[in-house]
């Protein structure tokens, strides 16, 4: 079993590697689209905060 977490951990960084070198434009897009998601996840959760102690 650790070997196989170790071979697709080793897959996934060759993958975003792959992708970063061949496509960077696309790479940065996919990016900033996760970091985009993350803010509007905390944001909702700080709003629902609020709303609760409101």
């Amino acid at each position: 079993m650790g070997n196989a977490k170790k071979v697709i951990t080793y897959a996934a960084i060759v993958f975003v590697l792959y992708t970063i070198i061949t496509s960077p434009a696309r790479a940065a897009d996919l990016v900033q689209i996760g970091f985009e998601g993350i803010s509007d996840a905390a944001q909702g959760v700080g709003t629902f905060m609020t709303e609760l102690i409101s």
